[in-house]
């Protein structure tokens, strides 16, 4: 296990360009450059950004620019000589450093820190393809998670990444085997510590991250607000949260899906950005995992809706999510050490980390 170890993530538009290239080739082509352990771009389906313009797959908007999500983990020191030639490319929109425990299939997995023990945050890449035994890894995975009491977890399909510092892309005319799959589960520390082990033995040469998370709702039921943090720590640095929304598509609030429901929302809150991101398969609490089927393809799926602001805007956008899942999803909270937004009008925050107790 690599303790120090960090996550890069950016959020962008589908059609941003960098020198005549497609900034999301750009990306890719650092991440691999530099070697990084894992990487994932996924195509988001719905959210907005700073300047509050929506994408929906509801729209032809979505379908000519739809956002992007490129996440990338390696070693602290591998994931900071990246930044300046992602900050380089990237122009606009917004990046962000959390910390994070990095799992090779060449590591020894270690006892969990203290503040792991909680609620931890359990993210496996696997190949598109990869199989285990007679079906995809990912089905594989989230069976013995679901068995184990794991409480949540969804898969995310990527259309572009790499997997121990090697370019794997999605194509028409091929297997897209290795293309990056993210299995993103969340559950107690003592429950994924006791199964990472056998992830690992049945998983060929996986890479996981684990991070610490607060479990704030569950299937309805408030469990504890997020973290109540400062704005800026006492050197000055910025400190920020981010609320993630694990749901499923035919679950709904008002009539409208829920992930819906908080992006019109937050949006006329003038909330900083949303981010939702459909997945093909997954479970939440004691349902069976579940998701795309013949002629179903759709309607049972998870969806995950990420929301990043300051602590101040993350408690008020809690309210609104709290009130949009009185029935269905699970809600978790994090701290964000460094977050920056790329304008063509001025950059905004940094990304240096900051530190804070809590």
């Amino acid at each position: 296990m690599i303790g120090d170890c960090l996550k890069v993530t950016s959020y962008f538009g589908e059609r941003q360009h960098h020198q005549g290239r497609l900034l999301s080739d750009a990306l890719l082509d650092a991440f691999e450059d530099y070697d990084l352990a894992t990487s994932i771009l996924l195509r988001a389906t719905g959210g907005f950004g700073l300047h509050h313009h929506l994408r929906t797959d509801q729209t032809l908007t979505m379908s000519e620019d739809p956002s992007l999500m490129a996440i990338a983990a390696d070693s602290r020191s591998q994931v900071e000589a990246v930044l300046p030639r992602l900050l380089e490319l990237q122009g606009r929109g917004m990046v962000t450093l959390e910390r994070a425990r990095l799992i090779r299939d060449d590591r020894p997995i270690e006892e969990f820190p203290e503040e792991l023990h909680e609620a931890t945050k359990l993210t496996i890449y696997v190949g598109r393809h990869e199989r285990i035994g007679r079906q995809p890894a990912y089905l594989a995975l989230c069976d013995v998670l679901h068995r184990r009491g794991i409480a949540g977890a969804s898969v995310l399909i990527g259309v572009d990444g790499t997997s121990h510092g090697a370019r794997e892309r999605a194509s028409f005319f091929s297997a897209n085997r290795d293309v990056p799959t993210m299995v993103l589960a969340v559950g107690d520390g003592h429950r994924i510590r006791r199964v990472l082990p056998e992830l690992h033995t049945i998983v060929d040469r996986p890479i996981t991250t684990v991070e610490r998370v607060r479990v704030c709702k569950r299937d309805g039921h408030l469990l504890a607000r997020p973290h109540e943090l400062p704005e800026t720590t006492p050197g000055g640095l910025g400190l920020w949260q981010k609320l993630t929304i694990y749901t499923s598509e035919h679950h709904r609030s008002g009539g409208e899906p829920i992930h819906r429901g908080i992006i019109r929302q937050l949006r006329a809150t003038r909330a900083r950005g949303v981010t939702s991101l459909r997945g093909i398969w997954g479970f939440h609490g004691d349902h069976a995992p579940h998701g795309d089927r013949l002629f179903q393809l759709g309607r049972r799926v998870p969806v995950v809706t990420v929301v990043v602001d300051t602590p101040a805007g993350i408690a008020h956008s809690f309210d609104v999510v709290d009130a949009l899942t009185t029935e269905h999803g699970l809600v978790t909270s994090e701290m964000v050490p460094a977050m920056q937004y790329l304008t063509p009008d001025g950059d905004r925050g940094g990304l240096i980390l900051a530190d804070h107790d809590y």
